[in-house]
């Protein structure tokens, strides 16, 4: 099967029509297009397209295109370029290093606020567990206070009664 019977075999099918129809909206026929094997995709050159039919049906016709690697050989330079970058002024420099120092002093003032607030969590901590000692040791002395006075007053009360 030729080329260009298997452009004509593709254009029966609706979905490659319309797709066609979107990349190529005229058809044109050039004389680089009549050459035997050469597509123009407008961006690359396919050489040595093979066109196996595979199978006749009531519902279509199945084909296998075999297609070498494309070649970029009249297309459009596809490069990514920046623009050239000029070279700072002293003035610019200078302006991104204070400002560079200026990020350096605040990260240091919010880790100093950090620390300054950890420690000072850390001693609310500790007094609270300090006070909870003491009022433990007073709960304890109060206790061994009231015990000894209830063995005193049983003491008395032991006297009295013998």
């Amino acid at each position: 099967m030729t080329l260009a019977a298997y452009r004509e075999k593709m254009r029966e099918l609706p979905l490659v029509s319309l797709f066609c129809s979107c990349i190529l909206p005229k058809l044109r026929e050039t004389a680089e297009d009549k050459k035997e094997g050469v597509v123009d995709l407008n961006l690359c050159n396919i050489r040595d397209m093979e066109v196996i039919e595979l199978s006749k049906r009531s519902s279509g016709q199945a084909f296998e295109v075999i297609l070498k690697p494309p070649t970029f050989d009249g297309g459009p330079e596809l490069r990514a370029t920046t623009p050239p970058r000029g070279k700072p002024s002293l003035e610019e420099i200078q302006k991104k290093l204070d400002a560079a120092q200026e990020r350096r002093k605040c990260q240091e003032a919010e880790l100093l606020k950090h620390l300054a607030e950890r420690r000072e969590h850390e001693r609310e901590v500790a007094q609270k567990a300090l006070t909870k000692e003491r009022q433990e040791h007073r709960a304890d002395a109060d206790k061994e206070l009231r015990q000894m006075h209830l063995n005193a007053s049983q003491e008395k009360l032991q006297e009295e009664v013998s």
